[in-house]
């Protein structure tokens, strides 16, 4: 297991938060994380958002003024690591932690390269097909699907299907989260 004291993954962060995130770590720490809105002071981050690539947290040469990482320490994560690709509009940033031991090279090679392709994955689309654009804007002025499905001459199950490719297409679980995707995205 390359992070046994956990992690957080923030892929493709745009205006201070990502477009999709994943963590693992213990929800003491994240309740204290939070509480003490660390996210703004955090090295991590800081690191993340000025540097690409992969740095152990004893590697970074950033200050760290609030002893974020010496708090982070008394909840086991002692050793960590920081993957930060993408360009600055759209930065993925991760980090990995552990309580035994620092990272080897050989890991963060290969947790870097996990987190690139995570990175890739995710990105978002540039455009919308025309169908998909005219489905999430009846869905914005608030229509029901049977009355939007009238008015585009489609069947509900027709459109049904659009919100579904388009959920699909931007990785959203729902309806309104593709929509704020997409206009977060500029492609409405």
């Amino acid at each position: 297991m390359l992070a046994p004291a956990g992690y957080f993954i923030g892929l493709h962060i745009r205006f201070a938060a990502p477009l999709v995130s994943f963590q693992t770590y213990d929800q003491s720490w994240l309740d204290h994380y939070t509480q003490q809105a660390y996210a703004l002071r955090d090295p991590t981050i800081a690191w993340g958002f000025s540097s690409t690539g992969a740095c152990r947290w004893t590697d970074f040469g950033i200050p760290d003024m609030f002893g974020i990482l010496e708090k982070a320490r008394s909840y086991g994560l002692v050793y960590g690591l920081t993957v930060s690709c993408g360009p600055i509009a759209s930065r993925s940033i991760a980090s990995f932690s552990r309580a035994d031991r620092e990272y080897e090279e050989s890991e963060m090679t290969q947790i870097e390269a996990v987190v690139q392709r995570l990175h890739d994955f995710t990105e978002p689309p540039e455009s919308l097909s025309k169908a998909q654009i005219e489905a999430l804007n009846c869905v914005a002025n608030g229509m029901r699907h049977a009355a939007a499905a009238a008015k585009l001459g489609i069947s509900e199950s027709a459109f049904k299907a659009r919100l579904n490719s388009v959920r699909l297409k931007l990785l959203a679980r729902t309806t309104v989260e593709a929509l704020q995707r997409a206009k977060e995205y500029k492609l409405l």
